[in-house]
């Protein structure tokens, strides 16, 4: 495990945004949210907080705020928050071996700087690390694949927003598998998501945030990802007759 836990620094202005944010607000009553070794989830409505809490753990952590390796320095659009600014991190004796943040809004924008940085000859080839095509010949869906198959690797600290939102079921299951196998590899990743495939990972931890921003321990069976979409499945034209207009 290399980071241990998550906390607002005491400085923080609680009277403005993001430190407004239900979420966020949790963190500095609780005094903090705990990460375990592993797979960390965190799940929760729009709005809820989850992925600014990603976002905001990836800035602490020395890595790009759009996304990339601790080594990605480039800005296209700033449109992080300053969370990351101020939260402090409680790090085990281990430090991890490599990361990688994915923000799935902008690996547009990594993909632009991967291939810029492979054509730099003052450096190594890049493309490689990343199947040895450019993310931007594969369709959104194989480079997210090619990104956890090939330049994911054991001893990692990956932290991932959404990062089904590019995948086909048969991805999500792909990845699934990829990050248990990262887990036994010694990585601890974090990831916000609503998939409930993903959220089936053996051994998993599922923090949910709630309406309210109470960030709480939930057992797969309770995600609110997984009950709604089996509500949904088992009888669809309930919930239909409420979201569509009748003719």
């Amino acid at each position: 495990m290399f980071v241990q836990r998550v906390r607002l620094a005491p400085d923080r202005d609680l009277g403005r945004y993001p430190f407004t944010l239900p979420a966020v607000a949790h963190l500095a009553r609780s005094g903090g949210l705990p990460l375990a070794p592993g797979v960390t989830f965190l799940v929760g409505e729009n709005g809820s907080g989850k992925s600014t809490l990603v976002e905001a753990l990836a800035v602490a952590a020395g890595f790009n705020p759009e996304g990339g390796s601790r080594n990605f320095n480039f800005a296209t659009r700033a449109s992080e928050s300053v969370l990351g600014d101020h939260l402090v991190l409680t790090w085990g004796p281990a430090k991890p071996r490599t990361g990688f943040f994915l923000r799935a809004e902008s690996y547009y924008n990594v993909a632009s700087e991967i291939e810029r940085l492979d054509r730099d000859e003052g450096s190594p080839p890049l493309l490689p690390a990343y199947g040895g095509v450019s993310p931007h010949e594969r369709s959104h869906g194989e480079s997210f694949l090619d990104l956890v198959t090939h330049r994911f690797g054991p001893n990692g600290l990956y932290l991932l927003d959404e990062p089904e939102a590019a995948l086909s079921v048969r991805g999500c299951m792909a990845v699934l598998a990829r990050l248990d196998e990262l887990a036994r590899q010694g990585s601890q990743i974090v990831v916000a998501t609503h998939s409930p495939i993903l959220l089936a990972l053996p051994g998993a931890t599922i923090y949910e945030i709630d309406d309210s921003g109470e960030i709480a321990h939930v057992e797969y069976d309770d995600a609110l990802p997984v009950r709604l979409t089996r509500d949904f499945l088992a009888a669809p034209q309930r919930y239909l007759r409420h979201l569509l207009a009748e003719g």
